[in-house]
């Protein structure tokens, strides 16, 4: 920083995609800082520092970081960047990494130093970048096809999509960043970054039908070549923004969505002369919408996956109870069953195994430091998922690990709150043009009730093979305007966390159809939500009189679904426990 006369530098969890999981070359706030979230930014100044994080790592972030050195900000009371304005002085050199900001991103910080006077500067080095002497090198992963059985639609198809969508609103190009989009329109899936099976790349489509598909050539070999057709290029990744140069000096007209594609990109084209379109990302809103082939196949993900997490409770519930049984021990007996599934890929995301006062982090990491034994009279809170090739999967039950005691009261009670309104969600039916932002609500009435919340949000899109987390559908008090539409899927999971106590979490992945049958006198074309996961409730956590008749009906039809589209994939012993534990209320 000195060197540059610089007297801070922006060290976001991010990387030159955006993505939510990045490589490990790309763990700069990992590594300077110590924090394993998967959200979160530090600013360095030359006498002081801090880590801005949200309401999920309030406590991970304390235990895991030096906080003399870094000291913990709630992002929501107070902002990066208002941090920022009160410590810059006038004068002061704010430096950034241009490749790991989007536009969107950055603007707050630069009218942050701009109001104090100080100068936020783009710079070519990453601070971090020259002091990581021994840093990862670049992921090397290959790329694979993406059948059309598994996809639904072929890569010229979708492209076709993109083209009309350019050409309607006279756009020469799109620039892509985002790997998943990627990954979608070119129907490939690649092995750069854990959990999510994405190559990491850019591409620029032309109206003229034509992609320039900017990775490393050495990932794209044998099959992977084949399947690319004439209108699709590799090029070496080195010279993108050769070509983003290139567009702006021939004058074109290029759509970025400055909400994904790196702040370095928009410089460049700016710098250039390029007529800049900012709009979404093409690809985003019909890669949400899925299709039948790609419902059906996330149905199917969904059956196997239900099978080997109700196979993991049964055997949960024979042997936490002797407290033998570790976070981490049940996440590795988790993987395991799941790793038995026909298409399993992986993991969608790093269990979530947490027990007792662990299970009220929002998002646990268990680890050899922190790792405890499940204990009768513990709530156990396990939230996983995988990746299988026709489908990807997250889902979350909180048990009760049986002994002597009953459930506490307060449990009980926290529990059933939390189950009436994923209840509330999984029955809901909302008018065409309905957001997320605009059912939030429902599902955390019973929770307002007795002056309970939770600090994350209600549902998030989950990708088809592709990243469990995905935009722009969602369900939170933070949703923008985007409306819910039929082939979207997500999750559906309310919670409530007593820290230092326990963690409560019920979580279904939806997905959203029409209603198929609606009564005469409705004036409105109405939608509604398939519930897709398969496990049981732990019903000896619910306090019976508290759910209405309508809630007792839904619990109990959907145990009648699970147990009659498991039972007959499970084995003997697991078909007796599921027939016990899915009985009515």
């Amino acid at each position: 920083m000195l060197k540059l006369g610089l007297d801070g530098f922006l060290v976001p969890l991010s990387d030159e995609h955006q993505g939510e999981f990045i490589a490990t070359r790309s763990q700069r706030l990992a590594w300077l800082t110590g924090f394993g979230g998967s959200a979160g930014i530090a600013i360095v100044m030359a006498d002081n520092a801090a880590i801005f994080v949200d309401g999920r790592y309030t406590l991970q972030v304390n235990e895991q970081v030096d906080t003399n050195v870094f000291v913990p900000q709630h992002l929501a009371e107070t902002p990066p960047d208002k941090w920022l304005q009160n410590t810059a002085q006038l004068g002061g050199k704010i430096g950034f990494d241009p490749w790991l900001h989007t536009p969107t991103g950055i603007n707050k910080f630069y009218e942050a130093c701009a109001a104090v006077g100080a100068e936020l500067i783009p710079v070519s080095e990453n601070q971090v970048d020259a002091v990581w002497l021994d840093q990862p090198p670049r992921p090397l992963g290959p790329v694979f096809a993406h059948p059309e059985s598994f996809a639904g639609q072929t890569s010229p198809e979708k492209r076709r999509l993109i083209i009309d969508c350019l050409v309607a609103t006279g756009t020469d190009v799109a620039v892509i960043t985002a790997p998943e989009s990627i990954a979608w329109l070119l129907n490939i899936r690649g092995c750069d970054v854990s959990n999510s099976p994405l190559a990491l790349s850019y591409a620029v489509i032309e109206a003229t039908g034509y992609v320039d598909w900017y990775i490393d050539p050495r990932k794209v070999l044998g099959p992977a070549q084949q399947a690319l057709d004439k209108h699709v290029k590799v090029i070496p990744p080195d010279r993108f923004e050769e070509r983003l140069t290139a567009i702006g000096r021939a004058g074109q007209t290029v759509r970025i969505d400055t909400l994904t594609v790196p702040e370095a990109v928009r410089l460049c084209l700016a710098a250039a002369g390029a007529d800049i379109i900012m709009d979404t990302d093409p690809c985003r809103l019909p890669k949400a919408k899925k299709n039948q082939t790609e419902i059906s196949g996330m149905r199917n993900a969904h059956i196997r996956d239900g099978v080997a997490l109700t196979s993991f409770l049964a055997w949960l519930s024979a042997e936490a109870p002797k407290g033998n049984v570790s976070e981490i021990s049940a996440a590795t007996k988790l993987l395991e069953f799941r790793a038995t599934g026909e298409y399993f890929r992986g993991l969608s995301f790093e269990t979530i195994s947490g027990s007792g006062p662990n299970g009220a982090i929002v998002h646990y990491r268990v680890t050899t430091d922190t790792d405890r034994n499940l204990q009768p009279g513990d709530l156990y809170l396990v939230d996983s998922g995988a990746q299988y090739l026709d489908g990807t999967t997250d889902v979350t039950r909180t048990i009760f690990i049986k002994g002597t005691d009953n459930v506490p009261e307060e449990v009980r009670e926290h529990f059933t709150r939390v189950l009436k309104g994923h209840i509330a969600i999984a029955n809901a039916k909302f008018p065409v043009g309905t957001n997320g932002g605009q059912i939030d609500a429902i599902a955390r009435l019973a929770l307002w009730e007795i002056g309970l919340d939770y600090d994350h949000g209600t549902g998030h899109g989950v990708g088809s093979y592709l990243c469990v987390h995905e935009g722009p559908q969602r369900i939170s008090k933070m949703s923008d305007r985007v409306s819910l539409e039929p082939g979207m899927v997500l999750s559906n999971e309310p919670g409530y966390y007593k820290e230092g106590a326990y963690g409560i979490r019920i979580e279904n992945l939806v997905v959203v159809k029409e209603v198929d049958e609606l009564d005469a006198d409705t004036e409105r074309n109405m939608m509604c939500f398939e519930t897709i996961t398969l496990a049981p409730i732990d019903r000896t956590l619910i306090y019976v009189n508290l759910l209405s008749d309508d809630e007792r009906k839904w619990l109990n039809d959907y145990h009648v679904q699970v147990r009659d589209t498991l039972s007959p994939l499970v084995t003997a012993d697991v078909r007796a426990w599921l027939k016990d534990v899915t009985g009515p209320i």
